[in-house]
Parts: C-alpha cells; structure tokens; sequence
C-alpha cells in the first residue's frame, strides 16, 4: 500500500478531528480533504474515472438520504409549521437574492432563479448535528428549526424537475412552471402507488428470510434500479435515487433501511465530498477568492436578515429567532449536489467557472456557522445587552419518534405489554423482525415497526436515548437475541431500566449479568400462579400465599434452586 493512501487518510482523520471539537461537520472537513490531497495542494491522488465513479455513488447515496426524509405522513402532521414558516423563508431568501444576482450576473433569468433558490436551502446535516450537540433538538427552536429542514428537503423535488429544463430549452415561464408541477405530482403519485402496492409486498417477502444482506441488497437494488430508469429517460439518475428514498419512506421497513444503510451511505457521501474537492480548481478561486469572501459574507447576512425578519413576523421569540436566523445562514449540501449533479450531466445553467465559485461560497459559509454560534453564545453569556432565555422544551418534536418505552419483540408478551401501556396512553414503540407480527399488529393499531433491537443504530432510529427513555422491554423468547439486545440497549443507555422476559432460571439469570433490572422466568412465574390458585382452592390464606410466592422470588429464586432442573427446557 502507498505513502500516498497512509497519509491521505491520517490527513483525514487529524481534519475531522480538529473539525469536530470545533463542532462543524464531518462533511466539511471531508471537502478539505479532497482539496488538500487533489492536485492543487499535495498531489496525492488525480481526479480519474475511479474518483469519479465513487464520488457518482455517493450522489446516489445522498439523494437516497434526502428522500428517505420525505414522508407523506411526516408533512401532513407538521404542515403548517413547514409550508408556512418554511415556504416564508425560502422565498423571502429568494426575492431577496434575486435582484443582487440580476444586477451583478448576465445569467439567464432560469438560471438566477435556480441560484437563488438554490442558496436558499441550508445545511441539514451540518444543522441537525449541532442542534443535537447543542441539546436543542427537541425544543420550540429546534422544531421550527427542523420543520424548515424538511420544507427545504421537499422544495428538493420541483428543482429536480428543473433539471430538465435547464437542459434542453429557453426560458419560458408557463411551460416551466406546467413542467415542474407535473413532474412533481407524477412523482409524489408514483411514490404512494409504488410504495403501497410493490415494494411493501416485495419488502415483506425479503424480510421473512432473517437475513440482513439480502434485506440490504434489495435496498440497493432499488436505489441502482430507479438510477437507471431516471437515466434511460433522459433524467438524472440522482432523480431516481431520490424516488428510491421516498418510496421506502412509505414503507414500515423505514426505520430499519435507514439505520442499516446510515453507515454505506456516510461511506459514499465522504467520498462524494472528497471528489468534489479534489475537483475544486483552486487555480480560479484564488484568482477570485475576494469575490467567495464577498459572496460568502453577502450570504450570510441577506439569509440571517431574511430569517430573523420571518420569524419575528411568526411572533417566534426574539432569542430562538436569533437562533434560528444563525442556524440556518449557510448553504447546504443540496446545492452542492445539484452543481455537482449538473456538471456531471451537462447542464450549464450557470458559467462552469461561476460554479467552481458558488461552491466555494457555500462550503466556507458551512464553516462559518459553528462558529458565529460559538460568537452568539459568548455574548449572551458575557452581557446583559441581549436578554437570555432558554430555548422551551416541547412533548414531541415533529417527526421524531420519542417513546418513553421501547418494547423490543412483539409477540404474545410484547402485545399485552403495548396493550396495557396504550390504555394507559404511555407513548411507546415496539419493534419486531416478524413482519407477519408487525403488519397483524400496525392493523390492530399498536405502534410497532419492523426493525433488529440488536442493531444499537436501530435502537436509535426508534428513539432509544439516554436522557428521554424511561424504560425498555425485552419481550424476546430467544435467549441469545434477547442477550444481545440488552448489552445493545445498555451500549447507548447505560443507566436505562431493562423489563426482560425469559424461559427458564439460566436465561434469567444470564440477562440479569448483562443488565437488565427485573427479569422474570415465564415458567417458573406461571408454575407459582398455578401454586398460587391450588393453595388458594385449599383454604390457605391469601397473606400465607402471598409471603410465601414473595420469598420463592428472592434473589431471583434462589429458593428454588434445589426444587427445579431446567435439564428439559
């Protein structure tokens, strides 16, 4: 193996390093890297086919993220919070940007109001995760803030529908607006008819085989699948991952696609941001690098200004409209997508060089706002010129699954206990690789999910945390999935109550070593209802029952230790 690849991924892990105690974005020291290891800086690797292939997976990948966000039901329940305060911003951003693009630029109106819209998507990877590190996800702020994310996200499917257009014809303002909403309904009509009627039943099919590479490769196949349908029909094949996405949202698989694809999807989507940086020609920033400081500059403040002025118009307080307005005063990797996604296929809305500039603007605005945050935080801390407060804490966050209980198996156990829990309206989740178990279910209105407890990035997807889950549930009548789900359980929540079920003394005693709190063996507690009904039927007192069943369950049994072999279990 060559110097070059040590150095390349030492160079790699001292940026995301530095970056991440900074707390900025994994993403963006991934683009450092591919500027500095591409042939501008140090040379070490050529922009060839292979880069470019990889650096196509990861838009394919990055596309099927985004669409994997787009979840019919999702937008419905947060409808108004994303289609008024999102659309607000969006088009506040736009009109604002649009008059300085026409008079600084002789680009062709379409293509100024791509640019425009196009700047006024933010970051959501790169806003989640600080919102997240900030602790702030699951306030009013971190709502509002999200709500916009998925507006932006959904915006993502008319500008798709603009590609097209850019491609092959002149502008014309009734055409253009007749193309991308049909283009746009075609799609959405798709999704819910594909989802529904073929890749559920398709998904269902998969699944019974309990293997988690075939479950995996069918989601790839259906990523590769649309990608070249798109293609075929002229459209760009990150279109069709992008379809992909939103296909499988519909699905009850969701949650698990998402949690087993997250890591291949990181994988391609650094190496898309590597190449992308690798192609930067710095040749040309740095013969107009006062104009991506002047634009990066201009940016942030028209879109920190256009969304304060939204959210204070919202009556959103003054401190979360701050907040708010710094949050999201960066570009986002959308943009950088859809650049990328033009220059591979072709379309020039915009100069090739003015590009290279554009994403320039973006990735150092992407920079900027950890740190405009951190500046924001000294202040209020530091003077009484701006009032504190803190951001309020909300019961449900929109598209966030947060149960208070996670019940891992939904068979006879796992239903009596979402049953009781439902009646008392304890929100929970359960989650099952039976998918007979979990469609029977959904149809009997429990909220349960095919997913692996298992898998610990499952076991987040569906809301395990520290800090908001208050109990979990193994109700798991294998013993070795039942173990390894509470040392899954205990990796992310150590501190979290575990309820187990178990058959036998050897199983109970085993989930007891690894974590769990209260474990109770089925056939020893029925043998001991059973006792309990002949004592009862014979005249012993109900006390004398009682003290004596007690003293048979302490210390887990051990009473019984002697009176019982498992040799038959």
């Amino acid at each position: 193996m060559s110097l070059s690849v040590l150095a390349f991924f030492a160079m790699v892990f001292v940026l995301v390093f530095i970056l991440r105690t900074a707390r900025i974005g994994t993403l963006v020291a991934f683009l450092m890297a591919g500027i500095i290891s591409g042939p501008f800086v140090l040379d070490l690797f050529q922009v060839n086919e292979t880069w470019t292939f990889l650096g196509d997976l990861g838009i394919l990948f990055l596309w099927f993220t985004i669409g994997l966000e787009i979840n019919m039901k999702r937008l419905w329940q947060m409808r108004r919070t994303i289609f008024g305060f999102g659309a607000a911003q969006v088009l506040m951003v736009a009109v604002m940007l649009f008059p300085i693009l026409v008079g600084l630029t002789n680009w062709s109106i379409l293509g100024v109001i791509t640019i425009s819209l196009l700047f006024a998507m933010s970051s959501t990877s790169e806003d989640i995760q600080l919102l997240t590190d900030r602790n702030q996800l699951n306030t009013t702020m971190g709502n509002q803030t999200f709500s916009i994310l998925l507006f932006q996200d959904l915006l993502s499917i008319p500008l798709l529908a603009m590609l097209p257009v850019l491609a092959g014809r002149s502008f014309n303002l009734g055409a253009t607006l007749i193309d991308v909403v049909v283009t746009s309904v075609t799609l959405i009509c798709g999704v819910v008819i594909v989802g529904r009627f073929i890749l559920n039943p398709l998904l269902r099919r998969v699944s019974k085989l309990r293997s988690r590479e075939a479950f995996l490769l069918v989601v790839m196949l259906n990523i590769v699948l649309w990608a070249v349908i798109m293609d075929l029909l002229g459209l760009p094949a990150g279109l069709g991952a992008f379809l992909a996405g939103m296909l499988m949202s519909e699905t009850v698989f969701s949650h698990q696609v998402r949690a087993e694809i997250s890591p291949y999807a990181m994988l391609f989507l650094s190496l898309f941001f590597i190449s992308l940086g690798m192609g930067l020609n710095l040749n040309i920033l740095a013969l107009n690098w006062y104009i991506v400081v002047l634009g990066m500059i201009g940016l942030v403040c028209i879109k920190f200004f256009a969304l304060f002025i939204v959210a204070r118009v919202r009556h959103v307080p003054l401190h979360d409209a701050r907040l708010i307005a710094l949050m999201l005063s960066q570009g986002g990797e959308f943009a950088l997508l859809m650049f990328q996604t033009m220059k591979t296929s072709g379309i020039q809305a915009v100069p090739a060089e003015n590009q290279e500039i554009l994403t320039a603007i973006i990735i150092l605005s992407m920079v900027t706002t950890p740190f405009l945050l951190a500046l924001h935080d000294k202040i209020m801390r530091s003077t009484k010129l701006f009032a504190r407060a803190r951001g309020r804490k909300i019961n449900g966050a929109g598209n966030m699954i947060q149960p208070e209980v996670i019940i891992c198996g939904f068979g006879r156990v796992g239903q009596i206990i979402a049953y009781v829990l439902g009646t008392k309206k304890i929100p929970y989740v359960a989650l099952d690789l039976n998918v007979n178990a979990v469609m029977l279910g959904r149809e009997s209105g429990y909220n349960v999910f095919y997913g692996d407890s298992t898998n610990p990035s499952v076991l987040r997807e569906f809301g395990l945390s520290p800090r908001r889950t208050r109990a979990v549930v193994i109700a798991l009548d294998n013993a070795a999935t039942a173990r390894n789900s509470v040392l899954s359980v205990k990796s992310i929540a150590p501190k979290v109550k575990i309820f187990a079920r178990a058959r036998n003394l050897p199983e109970s005693r085993t989930l007891l070593k690894e974590g769990a709190q209260e474990v109770w063996p089925e056939t020893i507690e029925s043998s001991l209802m059973l006792a309990r009904g002949v004592l009862g039927q014979l005249g012993v007192s109900e006390s004398v029952i009682s003290d004596l069943v007690s003293e048979m369950r302490m210390d887990n049994y051990s009473e019984l230790d002697n009176a019982i072999t498992d040799r038959y279990n």
